[in-house]
């Protein structure tokens, strides 16, 4: 994979992951992926649908894909790295559930922590990367009151945000200390069709569509803004490129909403009442009132926007959820703990 452009995506089987494989292949580049499970259904593989809704693709152009553990795998993922040679290597890897991390913290410090630290103390020894982009979470700075900027100190408030923000200060020091090209992103709620059933916007659709009530923790009182796939990976391909070693960009729109007011709007574009879709239950442990965050930085020196407004998002999503419903409803809609 010696070609200019070239791709390694850790955690290619990610939401966010294969939104950005599919993203960088309409661009002809070349990608490696890697996630430590098979393939899921290709109904969660956005690169694997037919432009045409027809049913999904075997083979992909310029697309290649490794089942690779980073806690078990760590030498086999370094020699495909070290005989690829890509040019970019973009890290989705990791355990990324807030509540669940309260369950077996030392799984997500040893996934988010002290395998992802060995994985860069191996890379910083690749003098042909370009970049390696760590996406991270806005969750390490923990909840916050108006917009912040990159450089806000990190107050973490789960077992989760503390692993990232732990990783995040490791490679600030390996930046300072060997030059290690990284880059730094941070999306706020990154969503689109392909997202696994346990998050809350697919879930919701497909709650409503099955009948089903939605458990809404809280009340939905919290506050977030959600930003489609396709501008994250956008935004991803454009900080690959552009970004400055050892910088944070953030990602995100301008547009908060709370999670009831989020579930209310699905449920006016279904036709179905909240009062009777919902139940509402006790908020999650450490789970934080709002992200707000400035994005000044990704615009200004990068040229990004977001292009898909909350609306189109969502029917987009429900599109998806309806044309993939049978296949769908055959998947554990739970999110299902993996050491």
């Amino acid at each position: 994979m010696a070609s200019k452009d070239a791709f390694l995506v850790l955690g290619s089987n990610s939401f966010s992951g294969a939104s950005f494989i599919d993203h960088v292949l309409r661009s002809a580049l070349r990608v490696l992926g890697v996630s430590r499970s098979p393939e899921p259904h290709p109904a969660f593989l956005p690169y694997r649908w037919r432009e045409d809704a027809s049913g999904w693709r075997e083979d992909v152009a310029g697309f290649q894909f490794h089942q690779l553990d980073l806690n078990r795998d760590l030498d086999a993922i370094v020699e495909l790295i070290a005989s690829e040679r890509p040019d970019y290597v973009v890290n989705f890897a990791a355990q990324s559930m807030v509540q669940q991390s309260w369950e077996h913290p030392d799984h997500w410090f040893t996934t988010n922590v002290v395998s992802t630290v060995r994985l860069h103390d191996r890379l910083r020894c690749f003098d042909f990367l370009k970049k390696y982009v760590h996406v991270t979470t806005p969750e390490v700075y923990g909840s916050t009151e108006g917009p912040i900027r990159e450089d806000a100190i990190f107050d973490p408030s789960t077992p989760y945000a503390v692993s990232r923000a732990a990783c995040d200060m490791s490679l600030r020091t390996f930046h300072r200390a060997y030059g290690f090209p990284v880059v730094f992103t941070r999306a706020a709620n990154v969503y689109g069709p392909g997202q696994r059933l346990y998050r809350i916007i697919p879930r919701t659709i497909l709650f409503l569509r099955t009948g089903r009530k939605l458990q809404l923790h809280g009340g939905g009182t919290s506050k977030r803004s959600f930003v489609h796939a396709k501008d994250v990976a956008d935004a991803t391909l454009r900080v690959a490129r552009g970004g400055i070693p050892g910088q944070t960009y953030h990602v995100s729109t301008g547009r908060m909403i709370t999670i009831r007011a989020l579930v209310e709007m699905i449920c006016g574009r279904l036709g179905a009442a909240f009062e009777d879709s919902v139940e509402l239950s006790a908020d999650r442990l450490g789970k934080d009132a709002a992200y707000e965050l400035h994005c000044g930085k990704i615009r200004e020196e990068l040229g990004w926007t977001d292009r898909v407004s909350l609306e189109e998002g969502i029917d987009e999503t429900i599109a998806w959820v309806d044309g993939n419903l049978d296949d769908l409803l055959q998947q554990n809609p739970d999110y299902v703990h993996k050491p």
